[in-house]
């Protein structure tokens, strides 16, 4: 097998392992710029039409833009849509 072919085959296998989380692990999903999905939160710490951020196990993320909404909210994951200009994690969750 060409180098080519071996480089292919580890992008794809390391591909899958990325789309598969280990159970409490954060998941963190954009849908282009109207949409984030986060599974696997601990609550909301701040919540305004420009920014929420989210506390997970490893720190805080915050999403920035405008006119954000909390569209969905379960003990398990939640959803922001409006027009996402910036996402951030800030580690140790300050």
């Amino acid at each position: 097998m060409s180098k080519k072919g071996k480089l292919g085959d580890r992008f794809a296998l390391s591909a899958d392992l990325l789309t598969e989380t280990t159970p409490g692990t954060p998941l963190v999903e954009i849908c282009g710029n109207k949409r984030v999905l986060i599974e696997n939160h601990k609550g909301v710490t701040a919540y305004g039409e420009s920014k929420v951020c989210v506390k997970v196990s490893y720190g805080v993320v915050c999403v920035h833009g405008t006119g954000l909404c909390l569209a969905q909210m379960t003990k398990h994951q939640l959803v922001i849509t409006g027009c996402i200009d910036a996402l951030a994690l800030r580690r140790g969750g300050s």
